[in-house]
């Protein structure tokens, strides 16, 4: 995936057949929910990536029968998790791993309810080329696409109570993928994990067959790594700040409404901005007013000392009297920006939060110019959410965030919160 993707969770179904022909299809058995003494169904999975130079964070997941890893591109701004797959595959990048390869009872039917949610409320049969298999085609921002077929397997999860689970989920199986310029090109992951508010979602369907509840949570450290968790036991919640989650008008995104931007304590004088948090982007990106009012008041503020130069990283960047080896050289130059939201619930944005040091040893601005890439609405991307507990608590509807230190055990790391 491109380092600055951003992924719009645009479903289009395709009349195409799968390339191999099916036989009666089903979908595998569902997996038993957790029994009543279990002390807990959250589970916890370690992170790897960075903002940069990776661009992503990703995770392992266990798929299959015997359970096989993959990595999996961690994305909360789209719904449908998806593997490169070998059905056979018509055009998949290297990938980390083998490519999955389904067997025929493993193909959901257009008829099944999962199918539905996929295709929307009109009846599934009018966009399915054949009913034994449900066809998918997702694309993204960046021009990215998977195309594949609907399929049910296993995902072995490792629950915090040191029992382990394996549950039946349905995730696209990809045969057709555009990932970057060359379709042949080396991919970093093997496909993406869909932890969207949608039904089809992985925690959705969690929720549906009683192992977890619908909470997801994320902990990227500004070193590289973190942790991702399931449930609704793994944080002290109590110590969050909350915002009320509420329906974006751009599409099914994690919203926490309109917030006011500030700068250095004082308002920008821009207009309330519709905000998304989506792990799937790697950057922030703000639209036309914010953006520019953003720049405009961040060199106002600069030292001298301080040249605007080139870098191919990213658009914004400067130079200092020295290199810069990481962004504590350099965050006494800048000041923090904050997004107040409903219920004064306010996000601060240090710098360390908003810049990147570059290979060059030059700071650059890690909030993008949304209208660049024709979005109407503001992302908070990976960059600023970087050493804070974000939690996607759907069954409070609210987002949640404390900030502390995401480099160190997990375990360790929740202990670190305030």
């Amino acid at each position: 995936m491109a380092p600055a993707r951003w992924a719009a969770a645009t479903c289009l179904v395709l009349l195409l057949l799968l390339p191999f022909a099916p036989g009666p299809a089903r979908a595998a058995t569902p997996a038993k929910p957790p029994s009543s003494s279990s002390s807990s169904s959250s589970a916890v999975f370690q992170l790897q990536g960075d903002v940069y130079p990776t661009g992503h964070y990703y995770v392992t997941m266990n798929i299959g029968d015997p359970a096989k890893p993959y990595f999996l591109d961690v994305d909360t701004g789209s719904d449908l998790t998806w593997l490169q797959c070998d059905a056979p595959c018509q055009s998949c990048n290297k990938v980390p791993h083998q490519l999955y390869k389904p067997t025929k009872n493993k193909i959901v039917p257009c008829a099944a309810s999962a199918c539905t949610t996929l295709h929307g409320a009109e009846s599934p049969t009018k966009k399915c080329a054949v009913p034994q298999q449900c066809d998918y085609q997702i694309k993204y921002t960046d021009s990215t696409t998977s195309l594949g077929v609907l399929v049910a397997d296993n995902f072995t999860l490792s629950l915090r109570n040191s029992s382990s689970i394996r549950a039946s989920l349905a995730f696209g199986c990809g045969y057709d993928q555009q990932v970057g310029k060359n379709g042949a090109a080396q991919a970093a992951t093997d496909g993406l994990l869909g932890l969207g508010k949608g039904s089809v979602s992985l925690l959705s369907q969690l929720k549906q067959q009683g192992i977890a509840k619908n909470v997801i949570g994320h902990c990227l450290s500004t070193n590289g790594g973190g942790f991702l968790f399931f449930g609704d036991d793994v944080v002290p919640t109590s110590r969050a700040t909350w915002a009320p989650m509420v329906r974006s008008t751009s599409g099914n995104y994690y919203s926490p409404g309109s917030g006011t931007l500030y700068f250095d304590r004082r308002s920008l004088g821009v207009k309330p901005m519709e905000v998304v948090f989506d792990s799937g982007s790697t950057y922030t990106y703000f639209t036309a007013q914010p953006y520019q009012a953003t720049v405009s008041a961040l060199k106002a503020s600069l030292s001298k000392s301080l040249k605007q130069v080139s870098d191919p990283s990213l658009p914004l960047c400067w130079k200092g009297q020295n290199v810069f080896k990481s962004v504590s050289d350099v965050e006494k130059d800048f000041k923090s920006l904050f997004l107040s939201f409903a219920k004064n619930s306010v996000m601060e944005i240090p710098p360390k939060n908003y810049l990147i040091v570059t290979k060059n040893g030059n700071v650059c601005l890690g909030i993008l110019d949304g209208s660049a890439a024709k979005l109407n609405f503001n992302v908070i991307g990976d960059i600023t959410m970087q050493d804070q507990i974000i939690i996607y608590d759907n069954e409070r509807g609210q987002l949640g965030w404390i900030r502390g230190s995401c480099n160190r055990s997990t375990k360790s790391t929740m202990y670190s919160f305030p």
